[in-house]
């Protein structure tokens, strides 16, 4: 288990929990934690039928406030999620962000922020042992809303020795 924190945003728990994986994450990392933004974009999704994680039923999950409002980014173009989780982890130096948006990614390396993926996590997954085979997965997630384009799933089998 790491000794820093790690900071997860709404799409790979929602990814990961439609595929029957969200353990993966306490199995890695053991606490993770999600900014209030988060919560509140699982919630709206229940509400309007979309399959997502219990935060409350999920012992592991933490749900931390911002320390400040100045440590969020200023790009319009940022979900609230993505914002607050990038937030929380400039708040922890040398901690993990789990962020599957491009832009967002962009804005945490940037920010000397390390991050990983929903894919990311697969592949550490597989290297650790917990993970049979990440290409099985990714064929379950192609059938949720995640985009992943062909030579992305290529590149990642590549990596995870699958390709």
């Amino acid at each position: 288990m790491p000794d820093r924190l790690v900071v997860c945003n709404t799409s790979p728990l929602l990814y990961l929990h439609q595929v029957g994986r969200l353990d993966l994450l306490r199995d890695l990392y053991g606490r993770v934690q999600i900014p209030t933004a988060v919560r509140t974009e699982l919630e709206a999704g229940a509400e309007r039928g979309v399959s997502v994680p219990d935060v409350k039923g999920t012992e592991w999950l933490d749900v931390r406030p911002l320390p400040g409002s100045s440590l969020l980014p200023v790009v319009v173009d940022l979900g609230a999620g993505e914002a607050e989780a990038i937030a929380l982890a400039l708040a922890a130096p040398g901690s993990l962000l789990i962020l599957d948006d491009a832009l967002g990614r962009r804005i945490a390396r940037l920010n000397s922020l390390t991050c990983t993926g929903t894919l990311g996590v697969l592949i550490k997954a597989k290297q650790q042992g917990l993970l049979p085979l990440v290409s099985p997965v990714i064929e379950e997630l192609r059938h949720t809303t995640m985009y992943l384009p062909p030579l992305l799933i290529r590149n990642v089998l590549k990596e995870a020795g699958e390709g």
